[in-house]
């Protein structure tokens, strides 16, 4: 005699085979796998009604205020901003930059870039030397 468990059992396991065949039979783009022909992503501005899509073409569409029709985009504008410093920073700090940009290419610096950057690394070798020996 059958338990009740062995007999669902099988039913269950007929259902989770054709379950899947029968939601792919529908024929819609979305299922066929091939993604649209066409795609346009557009702003509107003010009143103006977003195009109406031709075929299997897919249209999104922001409304945007008619302010910002002819202005930079918005994030451009805010990169901008980040760019430039307030007053366009101080001679010293530039200079200061510069310096250190250009430390490691100087004789002296223990680089393998620049003129003489070798002539640094025994003046390196001691500091490290004199420091290790300071640490505990």
């Amino acid at each position: 005699m059958m338990t009740k468990a062995g007999l669902l059992l099988p039913l269950f396991a007929a259902l989770a085979f054709a379950a899947p065949g029968h939601a792919q039979d529908d024929g819609s783009l979305a299922q066929s796998g091939q993604p649209p022909q066409r795609t346009s992503v557009l702003y509107t501005y003010g009143d103006e009604p977003c195009p109406e899509p031709q075929g299997d073409e897919i249209v999104v569409c922001a409304q945007q205020p008619e302010s910002d029709r002819y202005r930079v985009p918005k994030d451009l504008r805010e990169e901008l901003k980040e760019d430039t410093a307030v007053g366009g920073g101080s001679w010293a700090s530039a200079v200061e930059g510069y310096d250190n940009i250009a430390r490691a290419s100087r004789p002296n610096s223990c680089s393998p870039v620049g003129s003489y950057g070798f002539t640094g690394c025994a003046a390196a070798a001691l500091r490290d030397w004199f420091e290790a020996r300071r640490a505990p």
